[in-house]
């Protein structure tokens, strides 16, 4: 019996020393782009000193904003944070924005939600303090947290960097089963939160901070795809649907010198596309457009939260080419005569791994990318809410707690 997976069968060799080292590899890869060297070289227990200077180490209170119901009115309320573990860290958090999943949480459209819920998974804040295992990170480094926050670690899909699949199920952010405190997760609408070490990313110093916080779900969502499927230079790549995710998709897209087209229900959106860098912009109830655009794209990302007729987007694509869902949850619905005809894919993808996570904030930072944001405050989150839902919003609500 294998002591680190558990399978009576498994035989670690080269494969898992290379994984576990390209995870430590792409942890640190942030501290690459300016002055965080110096943090490489802490020893852990240089790290752990550090810990005196912050906070302490025992269970504590913090102010959150939670949901008792799907009226989606938010009040203030204390929640409880674990006590450190030693290779936990502890966050101030400064900035949560708001993905549409936190709206789907809310209003049960996921299943009957754990209330009070406290949604947030794009997460930045300060750290405050650190176990005594901590190695990666020191008090006052900038971290972020995104959708997880552990998994089994000894899977086949954990140990190759796909903690987001992990087989014993990976624990998200926010109203999950807490393997750990036996409760439910509670996420980043509150002023602190702790996370294990390898579920903490390093935000490169001198970033955009509220640009950065929609990286950790948005800008992950989108960018595991054009990796998976391995998006080149001139490609054609169309996005369907230019809100959180969409502009997100199509930054990154063009960033990788594709040529991006937007498909859009909302006309005051065209000008937005074309000033991100989309080569074109497409209202979709254009059925004499749509029928344009026939049989070119290479790959089609659709970020569209709802369910829709989709096979119209399906015919879009060029023979052998893939459209990906990273948004519906619900049924999608398609010609199968049509897609086979054209060995036509429809295909689904969930964020991204730890080590990809953190490859796409280093990726981002390094080219100036970030999402564009409106920043609120706590008090605003349910007018946020309900703005989102009116497609009025360009393109991230993100929440300044330190408006609190």
């Amino acid at each position: 019996m294998c002591k680190v997976c558990g399978d009576g069968e498994h035989v670690h060799d080269e494969h898992d020393s290379v994984q576990q080292g390209r995870r430590r590899v792409m942890a640190m890869a942030g501290a690459s782009l300016l002055a965080a060297p110096v943090l490489a070289a802490m020893s852990p227990k240089t790290a752990a000193q550090e810990a005196s200077h912050g906070v302490g180490k025992e269970a504590f209170k913090t102010r959150a904003w939670a949901a008792a119901g799907a009226d989606m009115r938010f009040t203030p309320r204390e929640i409880e944070r674990r006590a450190l573990r030693p290779t936990d860290v502890r966050i101030e958090i400064l900035y949560a924005a708001i993905c549409h999943s936190d709206i789907h949480t809310v209003l049960g459209e996921f299943g009957p939600p754990g209330y009070p819920v406290v949604p947030g998974h794009e997460i930045v804040g300060r750290v405050s303090a650190i176990g005594d295992q901590v190695t990666q990170f020191k008090v006052g480094d900038i971290a972020g947290v995104g959708c997880m926050v552990d998994s089994c670690g000894t899977c086949e899909n954990c140990r190759d960097d796909r903690e987001q699949n992990c087989l014993n199920g990976a624990t998200f952010t926010y109203d999950y089963p807490d393997k750990v405190s036996g409760g439910r997760t509670y996420g980043g609408y509150a002023k602190a939160i702790v996370v294990t070490e390898h579920f903490v990313f390093r935000i490169p110093p001198g970033a955009n901070l509220p640009g950065m916080a929609p990286l950790l779900c948005a800008g992950i969502t989108t960018f595991s795809p054009m990796q998976h499927w391995k998006l080149q230079p001139g490609q054609r790549v169309g996005v369907v649907g230019l809100g959180g995710l969409g502009h997100m998709a199509l930054k990154l897209g063009v960033a990788r010198g594709a040529e991006v087209t937007v498909f859009t229900t909302t006309p005051g959106k065209i000008a937005d596309a074309k000033r991100m860098g989309a080569r074109e912009a497409v209202l979709w109830s254009d059925e004499a457009s749509m029928k344009r655009w026939a049989n070119h794209f290479d790959l089609i990302l659709s970020t569209v939260p709802e369910s829709y007729a989709v096979q119209p987007f399906m015919d879009l694509l060029k023979l052998d080419a893939t459209l990906v869902n990273v948004g519906a949850l619900g049924e999608l619905r398609v010609n199968g005569l049509a897609n086979i005809f054209g060995r036509k894919s429809l295909a689904g993808s969930l964020v991204g791994g730890v080590a990809e996570t953190q490859e796409v904030i280093d990726y981002c930072a390094a080219r100036n990318i970030t999402a564009e944001v409106e920043i609120i405050r706590p008090d605003q989150i349910q007018e946020a809410y309900r703005r989102v839902l009116n497609k009025d919003v360009r393109y991230r609500f993100v929440i300044d707690m330190g408006a609190a």
